[in-house]
């Protein structure tokens, strides 16, 4: 009986993939081979966890590995692995019409100045199709392990924007991928490039990467006639195979038997990353649970860092006395500690654990406590040892660590020990300044850590409110990411002193500037009356500031008050924000305020105060009301 053969046209998304990568992506071709071959190795990862519960998945050939061989007459390269395999319907899911939406995600960041660079491919779950980086037509020859040698499937594609679909009789579980290699792409049909690029990308895959024995490297034609000769086999005998790959786990070996190139070469095929490692911990528990974790802080955040990304490659592995489970980042690691890559391999864990069961196993709670200690204590480690390295690290991942201030209780003082920023004893923007740093600055009797928030370093540096604290050389911390304001709403102490925002509330004075700002309030009532009656509605309060120095006015937030810039912010994202009246400060020494005070004509008068109430908007990072009404009362006061 023929096969029938199935046209099927690909999803809208993943044509503009393979459009991008058939015509667009130059640089690092050679991520194709690290691609499939960590897809064979996740094949075989899968089958080995389910034939823990159905052991007749392994019958026939119970040997897991990874046959990566190569035809220079047909120009092919074939990867194959005897992994779980694919049902038709695996088929159509996995590479006809790709779930994940970090699709969408790869071909935004290819938009821009990436186009042409091969290294994000791997990022957004979409790895498969690098191999038309090299390949004009890709053929995959899969049957799922439970499945009859008839049920196996043909799927062939030239990546232009269709595949056929067909059923074929497979004897053997598994998937076969065949690279019908471009013209001009025969530096793939050497053997010794290919070993060198399963050497530098996938050594440490934990299943044997077999390829057949080739003739001797260049190195060893160059050796002379003394080096040992490989033997010319028959044309049409069966290949001699040999493993590649190192084929162990790395985290199983004594850290004393492992290099830092070692570690880095993990990271780099179990994080998808061209770049190195920023540090990693490598440890094992013994006791009454015991557990292995190798953790690694990126130097550089992946693309999927907000969002997710590849569903089967994020955070943390886990592993079972080294039979892989998960790729368990919701469990082994809180929300904010999402940067991290890693394996933990566990001893004792039952292994008929579910993802639901995951969620609520106490044992799976105390490794995932000692995750987060030795994430910490690595972090710690790199701001002691390694300034620069940190200071990089901390450009990438300081904002996300932040979100643990509101999600970890019980690690918050250790997390905001972590947190830099700007001060008005730093160095410009430079977020170098640690809290620990503000404390040990502090004068005699100052028990107070002083802060602004505002949506730019810019606004926050010329902010009005820091003028009496420049005045009195009190350090304020400068905190101009977005986040800022939502963190602190959750960290009100560190080290047994309070946090403050300068903005808000009233400033605590000593008894002779109490008196002093008695004095200038008694002084400046009629004003601050007059100013009443001239903004009405568009003010809660007015009265004397004792913050500022050189500026006419400021506002004033009251301690539980959103700050104008977070409002703003939220609003434009649609979220429902109480509208509430400000407080508007002022500077009676200043000339504007004492010619509002002399001013005799009540319209020129409410033009001027009113200018005075909304520039204090524009610094606090509030918005114009009426911008159109500032620009004409603006050209109004400039005309006289």
């Amino acid at each position: 009986m023929t096969a029938t053969t199935e046209t099927r046209k690909f999803e809208a998304e993943v044509a503009q993939v393979l459009h991008l990568v058939t015509h667009s992506l130059y640089s690092h071709k050679e991520i194709f081979l690290r691609e499939l071959i960590s897809n064979a190795s996740d094949a075989c990862d899968k089958l080995r966890f389910e034939a823990i519960a159905n052991p007749d998945l392994l019958a026939g050939s119970g040997e897991l590995h990874i046959d990566v061989s190569w035809d220079k007459a047909a120009r092919t390269v074939t990867i194959r692995d005897t992994g779980i395999g694919m049902t038709r319907d695996d088929v159509v899911a996995n590479i006809g019409t790709i779930a994940s939406s970090g699709t969408r995600r790869f071909l935004e960041a290819m938009s821009g100045e990436q186009k042409a660079d091969a290294r994000l491919i791997g990022q957004f779950g979409v790895g498969f199709y690098s191999a038309f980086v090299v390949a004009d037509r890709v053929t995959v020859l899969t049957r799922h392990a439970d499945a009859a040698p008839e049920a196996g499937v043909k799927w062939e594609s030239d990546g232009r924007g269709e595949y056929a679909l067909e059923a074929a009789t497979l004897p053997e579980r598994g998937t076969t991928v065949i690279l019908h290699l471009k013209a001009d792409e025969d530096e793939f049909l050497d053997g010794w490039k290919l070993r060198s690029l399963v050497r530098k990308y996938s050594d440490h895959v934990a299943f044997p990467i077999r390829m057949p024995k080739d003739a001797p490297s260049p190195a060893d034609e160059d050796a002379g006639d003394d080096a040992p000769k490989a033997d010319a086999a028959p044309e049409d005998a069966a290949p001699e195979w040999e493993t590649a790959n190192d084929a162990s786990a790395l985290w199983t070996k004594p850290k004393s038997e492992i290099s830092d190139e070692d570690y880095q070469g993990f990271y780099k095929a179990l994080g998808h990353d061209f770049n190195d490692a920023a540090a990693w911990t490598h440890n094992r528990v013994e006791g009454s649970q015991s557990f292995t974790t190798l953790l690694y802080l990126p130097s550089q955040p992946p693309f999927d860092l907000m969002m997710g990304g590849r569903d089967e490659r994020k955070g943390l592995k886990l592993y079972i006395k080294r039979v892989f489970v998960m790729d368990a980042a919701e469990e082994l690691l809180p929300n904010y500690l999402r940067f991290v890559r890693g394996v933990v391999d566990a001893d004792d864990l039952p292994l008929n654990v579910s993802r639901e069961l995951l969620q609520h196993n106490r044992q799976l709670e105390r490794i995932k406590g000692a995750c987060v200690k030795r994430v910490l204590d690595l972090i710690e480690k790199l701001a002691r040892d390694d300034a620069d390295k940190f200071a990089a690290f901390y450009k990438a991942f300081g904002n996300t660590l932040k979100e643990g201030i509101v999600e970890d209780h019980a690690n918050r003082e250790r997390i905001a020990k972590i947190l830099r920023f700007a001060s008005t004893k730093g160095e410009g923007a430079a977020q170098t300044v640690s809290l620990d740093d503000y404390v040990g600055r502090m004068a005699v009797g100052q028990d107070t850590i002083w802060y602004i928030t505002a949506d730019g370093y810019a606004a926050a540096a010329g902010s009005p409110q820091l003028e009496a604290f420049r005045a009195k050389d009190i350090e304020v911390l400068l905190m101009f990411d977005r986040i800022d304001e939502w963190m602190l709403g959750h960290l009100h102490e560190y080290a047994g002193k309070s946090l403050k925002n300068v903005a808000k509330g009233e400033l605590p004075l000593d008894e002779a500037d109490k008196a002093k700002q008695a004095e200038a309030a008694k002084a400046a009532a009629p004003l601050v009356d007059r100013l009443k009656g001239l903004l009405g509605e568009r003010v809660g309060d007015v009265r004397v500031s004792a913050r500022l120095t050189d500026s006419p006015s400021c506002l004033a937030l009251a301690d539980y008050e959103m700050a104008p810039h977070l409002a703003r912010l939220l609003r434009e994202a649609g979220q429902s924000v109480p509208d509430s009246k400000p407080t508007l400060e002022i500077n009676p020494q200043h000339a504007l305020l004492q010619r509002i005070e002399a001013e005799a004509d009540d319209a020129k008068a409410t033009d001027l105060a009113t200018l005075l109430l909304e520039q204090a908007e524009i610094a606090a990072g509030a918005p114009l009301p009426d911008p159109a009404a500032f620009v004409q009362r603006l050209n109004r006061v400039l005309l006289g």
